[in-house]
Order: structure tokens, then sequence, then C-alpha cells
């Protein structure tokens, strides 16, 4: 017989107080029960798992300030949640705190094609919005490997990018405006369909807050004509030094693709047992290169590409035929991380970034990590701004192996600095890398984005123990550190 454990009458009774009062705002959107919270118990970052008191799913902007005027008033923190589609832990549950997810939130509220923008609620999903578009001519730039799933107000907090980064921009270069619900019930309009404002930028923090000032309640978002002429090139190299030299050569001769992946050998032989996208089967690396633009200009890039690879000591160079060839190459990259599963159970994808130049160091020195802790890892990364993606693959069940996993991680991200590069590309700061930021700031440094994340939440009630590896409190004289884990003020997390 199954021995559950016996719910604590104090949290429950917290709980049934709490999702009664929920349920004025929002009737048909509030979940109670440990079964169904257990669907809102995490991100896509596999090693951690927290069931929160209670989830609640606004459809309205409307809703969306009530809860947040009504958390505020009971001091109650909440967890703003997208898809969970996270890699760093961002939409992580508290025990004692409201998770407020805004998938419901999904319509597309204007298409402007006359302004090149499109204006969308939060759930919105990313590849919704070039669906909507595509049929005018348009697409939105900005897609991350989970575009089918991810959500346009969690890409908006993360800073997602995607295979197209490199030549169009992350979400902060494709965002013209948002409406921010603020923690008093407040929502303010930062940006729009014009030019950019005078004055502080504040939209430029909120890409990427991660949901520590606000809420995203709408996004205006920057939509672009498809190119004239494309072309996806698949380059096969005999070793990874080759492939990565040439990315360097490729940037330096002034060249941006549209998008300029990489992929290892262990990488590929998963990719292809699992969706047989057709790469070659001798190759150590391979390069998966777009062009677009005018047809002079991509015809000349091409040449200029395929030299630059012969000249790296490419085996293989091939175009793709149509339509359907490119289809079928891209759609190894975008399976790529879930094609680890066929290697080991549990996967940790690092997200640093580092000066193209670093490539090869870099790669070699994770090669030897990886024999050193004794664990699988494949390489898959958008290469063209050195955006890495280590995908480190064990066993949670296995004794000893996440403790591996994540310091191997964490050594790939202290190297990523040390050789001039930040800690996340894309994937933001979240738990899984919190700790490290002292690598990266020094305690002014991050006391200032302190002093800014107090600006919008005095109470530290939005996403708290998310981005910072020390506590402050907010008060009127500046910050207060927190020193054993003693904390003064009872609002603040306890970690």
């Amino acid at each position: 017989m199954l021995n559950l454990p016996v719910p604590d009458p104090q949290v429950m009774a917290r709980r049934a107080e709490i999702a009664a009062h929920l349920r004025t705002i929002v009737p048909d959107g509030v979940v109670a029960d440990d079964a169904t919270l257990t669907a809102y118990d995490g991100d896509a970052l596999t090693a951690y798992r927290q069931i929160p008191l209670v989830c609640v799913l606004p459809k309205t902007a409307e809703q969306v300030s009530a809860i947040l005027s009504y958390a505020t008033r009971e001091n109650i923190r909440l967890v703003p949640r997208g898809a969970g589609t996270s890699l760093s832990g961002g939409a992580l549950p508290l025990a004692d705190g409201i998770v407020l997810s805004l998938t419901r939130m999904s319509r597309v509220l204007e298409i402007d094609i006359e302004n090149r923008c499109i204006v969308v609620q939060p759930g919105v999903t990313n590849a919704s919005v070039t669906r909507a578009v595509e049929a005018a001519g348009f697409y939105y730039a900005p897609d991350p490997s989970s575009q089918i799933a991810c959500t346009i107000g969690g890409n908006v907090a993360e800073n997602s990018g995607g295979i197209h980064c490199l030549k169009y921009g992350l979400t902060t270069h494709n965002l013209m405006g948002v409406e921010l619900a603020l923690l008093d019930g407040e929502r303010v309009r930062l940006g729009g369909k014009h030019a950019d404002d005078g004055g502080l930028d504040l939209l430029g923090i909120v890409a990427g807050s991660e949901g520590l000032l606000g809420v995203v309640t709408e996004a205006t978002l920057r939509i672009l004509p498809r190119a004239p002429a494309s072309r996806t090139m698949l380059l096969g190299f005999p070793t990874v030094s080759d492939a990565a030299r040439a990315v360097g050569a490729i940037i330096a001769e002034g060249i941006i693709p549209a998008a300029l992946e990489f992929m290892d050998k262990r990488c590929i032989e998963a990719v292809e047992a699992f969706c047989a996208p057709g790469y070659p089967a001798d190759a150590e690396a391979i390069l998966i290169c777009e062009i677009d633009g005018m047809d002079a200009e991509v015809r000349d890039a091409g040449e200029r590409i395929t030299a630059i690879a012969r000249a790296s000591n490419a085996h293989e160079i091939r175009d793709c035929r149509d339509n359907a060839d490119r289809a079928r190459v891209w759609s190894g990259r975008k399976a790529a991380f879930a094609a680890m599963g066929r290697l080991r159970p549990d996967m940790l994808c690092m997200d640093g970034t580092i000066p193209r130049r670093e490539l090869p160091h870099v790669l070699s020195e994770i090669a030897a990590m990886s024999e050193h802790y004794g664990l699988g890892c494949c390489n898959v990364f958008h290469a063209g701004d050195g955006n890495l993606h280590p995908l480190i693959v064990f066993d949670v069940m296995a004794p000893g192996d996440l403790e591996r996993a994540e310091a191997f991680g964490a050594d790939i991200l202290k190297l990523c600095v040390k050789v001039g590069g930040v800690l996340s590309g894309e994937h933001g700061i979240g738990v899984e890398k919190k700790a490290l930021m002292g690598e990266m700031f020094s305690d002014p440094d991050l006391a200032q984005q302190q002093r800014l994340k107090c600006a919008f939440d005095a109470q530290s009630l939005l996403n708290p123990g998310k981005v910072f590896p020390t506590l402050h409190a907010c008060v009127e004289q500046g910050h207060m550190h927190v020193h054993g884990g003693h904390l003064p003020y009872p609002n603040i997390p306890r970690m």
C-alpha cells in the first residue's frame, strides 16, 4: 500500500483561503489540488521540482491586475509562468506562493502590416506569431527551438533568441512595446508602434527581466518581410576545430548569415537516430548555414562560404535542393534537445556565450571536462554569435550523476566568463546560474541590479529566489545583506 504524506492542515487552510479569493477574480481558472498542480511544479530544467500552493490562470489583463493587487495586499509571493519551457528554472514555483500562468491569454489583438508589427497577449506561442502574418509575406524573427510551445510572455522575460538571432537579433531587438502590470495592479505602457521614446529605456529592462519586475499583459512585436531569396547549406568537417575555424572565417569575411548552427558528432548521431534528417555520418562536426537577401547577395555569399568551407577542410558541402530538403535539414537542429533522450534519461542544457575566436579552445576544454566528470556532452549551438548550448546528459536516479552534471555545467560557464564571455545568451539566470553571478559581476554591480528590482518590487514578491545569489531587503536607506541564512524581514524568501 502506498503511504502518502499527510497534508499539513495549516498549508491546506491557507491554500483554501487563497484559492477562494482567486476564484472571485477568475472563477474558472484556479488550480488548488496537488495532483493537478504537479503540471506546474517546474519547467524544462528537469533537476528541480516544487508543487506550488495554488495556480491561477487569468484570461484578461484586468484579472492579472486584480491578482497582483490582492497578492500585494496579502503579502503573497507570485511566480509568473508561460509555457514552462524555461531551461534555467525561471518558472520554478514556491511552496507558499501563487503560480500566475498566462497561457490562457492567447489572443492576437492586432495585425498592422503597414507599421510592420503585431500586438499579442503573452500566452500566444512564438510560432503562432509567424503563422498569423505569413500569408501577407511576413514573419517573426526570434525562433527558439521550443517555438511551437514557448510563449511570447516567456520570450520577453528570458530575452529568447533562436537560430536566426545572429542576423535579426534576440527578443529585445524585435520588441517594440509592452503593457506591464505592476505589483499594485497598475498597468503601464512602455514603447509601442512609434519610434523609441526619449528618456530612460524602461522597455529595455523589461526584456530579460525574468519576471522580477512586473507581468507582461500585452506585447507589440516587430515583423519582417520574407527575403526575396534564401539558401541553406550543410557543411561537414573532419574535426571540430575545422568547423569552429570556419565559423570565425565566415564572420571575418563580412558575411552575416541569417543562421549559422553547429552540431558535433555525438549530437549528429543522436539526431539521426531520432528523426533521420540526413546528416553526413562521417562528419565530426557540421555547420548549417542559411543566407538570405536579394538574389545576387545570396549567390555571392554562397560562393564565398563555399570557398571558406573548402579552405577549412570541409569534406561535404551540400546545398538544400528545395523547401522540403531545407525543412528536413532544419528539423534535425530543432530536434536536438529532444534527441538527447536516446542517450540518457536527463539533460542539463547550458547557455554561455563566448567570443567566436575562442570556439576551438572552449570546445576542446569541454571535451576534457566530459572525460573528467565521466558524463556525456553533446554540442549544438548558435555558432555565429558564439552562444554555446552544451547538452550534458546524465541519469538523475544514478548516485552522484546530478551533482557531477551541475559541477560540469558550472565549470563550462566559468570558462565562458574567463575567456571574455557571459553566463547566458538567451536562457536567463533563473535558479540554475544565480550562484555563478559573482563570476561575472562585482558586489556593487549586483547591488545596483537589486536596486532596480526594489524600485519595482520593494516587497520581493515577484519571482523571488531567482537571478541574485545574495538576498537583500529593500529598505529606505539602501540594501541590507542577509548573513547566515537569517532574514529579519519575513517577506524575503528563505533559501
